[in-house]
């Protein structure tokens, strides 16, 4: 098994945030922005949790097809490197989700006064 699962990482990339966005969205509008950025991380954190587990399952079996017929084999990039992009791709999108988090925040909080006040 050699390279990466890029269809994978776009999923990754792309419906993660997404989800946590619409996950957040609500609970930030609500004047809870400490709820929605924890769901939103619940979520972020989640999908690659799950992603590693199934690179994981994956790797493993592979791994264990090449003992059984009794070549050595080792899949490159190794388990860690693969490991290390979802987390990575989690840990940004989250520090992305905070910023924004802080944005719709700052917007909400100068929404109750007058123009000329800001």
């Amino acid at each position: 098994m050699n390279g990466f699962s890029w269809h994978w990482i776009a999923l990754e990339l792309t419906a993660a945030p997404l989800a946590a966005f619409l996950v957040a969205l609500p609970l930030w509008l609500k004047d809870q922005p400490i709820f929605g950025n924890i769901a939103g991380t619940i979520v972020i954190f989640a999908t690659a949790f799950g992603l590693i587990l199934r690179e994981h399952v994956q790797l493993d079996a592979v791994v264990r097809a090449c003992i059984d017929e009794g070549i050595p084999c080792f899949p490159h990039p190794d388990a860690f490197t693969r490991f290390a992009v979802y987390a990575f791709i989690a840990l940004f999108e989250v520090i992305a989700l905070f910023l924004y988090s802080r944005r719709v925040e700052s917007r909400r909080r100068r929404r109750g006064y007058d123009p000329q006040w800001r």
